[in-house]
């Protein structure tokens, strides 16, 4: 029963579950930033470089393959050696795209901070004074007028 005691204890702690929100959100975010890199980056990409889909780009370092054969078929050859970076480029945009995202949400973020930290604090309004001194400031009046 220990064991199971104190795995619910660990479960349940806060960082564990900010832990997995956190995987669950960035899991949703990429999603995002590849719909960024391949719906409004890469057709841009491609209007200006006109090669519109980076995954098909590959060099031949071994053996003969027919110009413009895509890269699937290419693959199938039979002692040929390929190499495919142009998905690569794909994932480096993507990264650096997410990258960018998350270290301007982290620059506004500590911004939000750094105001609020020097954001002078208002000043405290002095604590209501207690029945005893309440009493005590009423009999010192009393002896004052006498």
């Amino acid at each position: 029963m220990g064991f199971v005691k104190e795995f619910r204890e660990f479960a349940v702690k806060g960082n564990v579950m900010d832990l997995a929100v956190g995987v669950i959100i960035g899991g949703a975010f990429g999603k995002i930033i590849d719909s960024v890199v391949k719906d409004l980056v890469m057709p841009v990409v491609s209007a200006i470089i006109g090669q519109p889909d980076f995954s098909q780009l590959y060099l031949v370092l071994k053996g003969e393959v027919p110009a413009n054969m895509a890269l699937e078929e290419a693959r199938k050859i039979p002692e040929t050696a390929i190499f495919a970076y142009g998905n690569f480029i794909t994932v480096a945009i993507n990264f650096l795209l997410l990258a960018l995202v998350i270290f301007l949400m982290i620059k506004g973020i500590n911004s939000l901070k750094r105001k609020e930290e020097a954001a002078p604090a208002a000043p405290a309004a002095p604590p209501a004074p207690t029945k005893e001194e309440v009493l005590l400031a009423e009999i010192r009046d009393l002896l004052k007028n006498k």
